[in-house]
């Protein structure tokens, strides 16, 4: 059929798939830090006090504090590519593409910081995608993680005209192919260890305490996780919770005290993991393995591994492929 003198071109139709990470500065410096704070701690699924309450605070002393000391971490994991999370997430989009044929477009974007979810919905949508995964790649889901990107994503189709149609990816927190892909990444990474580890410590992002009284499933969800890869192992893991910040109370144990325990308790040898995380970042990268070694070296423990995350190594890439390829059943055509 043909259009109508002057009529726009019509670019051919696709199915996109939206990779979405928490965020990251756009460079190491203060005032970048800062700026990212400000975005991600003002975001109200983060921190759920009145804003009328936590603005004041935030504005007027931690982002006039905190915003230093974090460049400093950052500029510690700072690489030629930029941010690692940045980084590690474009590779799992460029590694994905023509995974599902021509149809199918992968992009990706940041909860907080650039690219924005926004703006990369609307490169899908110029391009032609019709149909949109929206894919938060955050294996155990929590309202300050999975749900505000999701909201964020949502918010933005709320001031269009013509939607995309619209899913969202599940948490896969206990999908046998995520649990397979952390065990073989495991067992490979322990195999090229120079010691035999007393323990192995799975470090998971920590929540205040109050959201698991408030129904939020993160804490069953990792709990779970862990379980399931301790089975695989056929080895005990000592579960833990790092990132704590204000005076509430979190999640436990804490991380950097658990470490600390465990060298005390004469368990000198130690590797830990952050299967919460899809991509290594500045949690994984300077808290574990830079800070969470000084705390166990400190305490009388001789040797300290970090065991680095998914990413986008090949198995990595295989489960992401193969857990979105099951998401886009009836969108596109099976491989």
């Amino acid at each position: 059929m043909d259009l109508p003198p002057n009529h726009p071109a019509i670019p051919k139709r696709r199915v996109g798939v939206l990779l979405m990470n928490l965020g990251t500065p756009d460079d190491p410096s203060p005032r970048s830090v800062k700026r990212y704070l400000a975005e991600f701690l003002s975001d109200r699924r983060v921190v759920e006090i009145p804003p009328i309450a936590w603005q004041p605070i935030l504005r007027g002393i931690i982002l006039n504090t905190r915003p230093k000391k974090s460049a400093h971490a950052y500029q510690q994991v700072w690489s030629e590519k930029g941010s690692p999370l940045a980084a590690i997430t474009r590779a799992q989009s460029e590694a994905m593409q023509g995974a599902f044929g021509d149809g199918v477009v992968i992009d990706w974007a940041m909860r907080y910081g650039n690219p924005s979810i926004a703006s990369r919905i609307e490169t899908l949508r110029q391009q032609g995608c019709e149909r949109i995964l929206l894919a938060p790649l955050y294996p155990q889901y929590c309202a300050a993680t999975t749900a505000t990107a999701n909201d964020k994503a949502f918010a933005h189709l709320a001031k269009l005209r013509w939607q995309p149609a619209i899913r969202t990816l599940p948490p896969y927190y206990d999908d046998p192919l995520y649990i397979d892909a952390l065990a073989t990444t495991l067992r490979e990474d322990l195999a090229k260890l120079t010691f035999e580890p007393d323990a192995i410590v799975a470090s998971f992002h920590g929540m205040p305490e109050r959201t698991l009284e408030l129904g939020d499933p993160y804490h069953c969800h990792c709990q779970k996780t862990a379980r399931l890869v301790a089975e695989a192992l056929g080895r005990p893991l000592t579960v833990a919770f790092q990132s704590r910040f204000g005076p509430a109370k979190w999640l436990g144990p804490a991380t950097d005290e658990t470490l600390v325990e465990l060298a005390k308790a004469g368990k000198r040898r130690v590797a830990i993991f952050a299967p919460g995380f899809s991509a290594d970042c500045l949690e994984t990268l300077e808290e574990l393995a830079i800070r969470g070694r000084e705390s166990f070296e400190e305490a009388g423990g001789t040797d300290f591994a970090y065991l680095p995350c998914l990413n986008a190594e090949p198995t990595g890439n295989k489960m992401l492929r193969n857990i979105i390829a099951r998401e886009l059943a009836g969108w596109i055509d099976p491989a």
